[in-house]
């Protein structure tokens, strides 16, 4: 009886110590690949998705200069908006964002996403653009799950 106690205990802890660094492993990747990429220039930036982009959906050069040219004024954009944010934080301001602030930016996003659709749109095929939308979605329901995720409570046991 004692044996079956001790064997059960150890298979607990491999179990418990396993998902641990399972959940560390994760955290360390999307920290090396925002590493990873922060030191590429928008130009690279650029070139790097529209290139993924081009595998994805079998794009024709034509597509592929145009759609370069949407992710490269997206991701100067982006480059200025980081600058800033990391100008404020060297300054040592930490201004809670109002009500107010939020909204803008929320809804300033999601003007950027329906105008990236409508150019999208424009450019890409019916077929293309039907996968392009299916992978945004998905990609937006993987983001919403980690950043809404909860640690989950465990169970008592009585």
């Amino acid at each position: 009886m004692k044996k079956l106690l001790l064997i059960a205990i150890a298979l607990i802890t491999v179990n418990a110590t396993a998902q641990e660094h399972k959940r560390e492993g994760k955290r360390k990747g999307r920290m090396e690949k925002a590493q990873y990429f922060k030191d590429f220039s928008p130009e690279e930036m650029a070139t790097l998705q529209t290139k993924k982009l081009a595998l994805d959906l079998d794009l024709t050069e034509t597509q592929q200069q145009k759609i370069q040219a949407i992710h490269l004024e997206q991701a100067k954009a982006r480059k200025t908006e980081m600058e800033a944010r990391k100008k404020t934080r060297t300054e040592g301001k930490k201004e809670i964002a109002t009500k107010d602030d939020r909204f803008k930016r929320a809804n300033s996003q999601l003007d950027k996403k329906l105008a990236m659709k409508a150019k999208m749109k424009d450019i890409l095929s019916k077929e293309q653009f039907e996968k392009w939308e299916l992978n945004n979605t998905r990609k937006e329901r993987q983001g919403n799950k980690m950043r809404n995720k909860e640690p989950r409570k465990r169970k008592q046991r009585h």
